[in-house]
């Protein structure tokens, strides 16, 4: 359970780099990247909403393995994770 937090972790530091722009923007960006990292690829993810950054090898070897983390998931939990990250997005209150 370490190394998912360490990937969840790295998610969301690789999400508040990448995105700045207006809040609008920023809510594209972020809409396009976890959809295309729940169910696209790394190179989908690297020509898509990370096309117009200097992405390492370093960050191309974590992206994989955080792809490789969610496409462990069981497809419940993604729709979870899903449903809760776009409540976050959203603006949504839980209670």
């Amino acid at each position: 359970m370490k190394g998912s937090g360490t990937v969840l972790l790295l998610a969301l530091a690789l999400l508040c780099i990448c995105g700045s722009a207006t809040a609008e923007d920023d809510n594209e960006f972020f809409m396009e990247f976890l959809q295309t990292l729940l169910v696209g690829t790394v190179e989908e993810l690297l020509e898509g909403p990370l096309g117009k950054y200097n992405v390492n090898e370093g960050a191309r070897a974590a992206l994989t393995e955080l792809k490789s983390c969610l496409d462990g998931l069981q497809p419940v939990h993604k729709e979870d994770l899903l449903k809760l990250l776009m409540q976050v997005l959203g603006g949504e209150d839980s209670s």
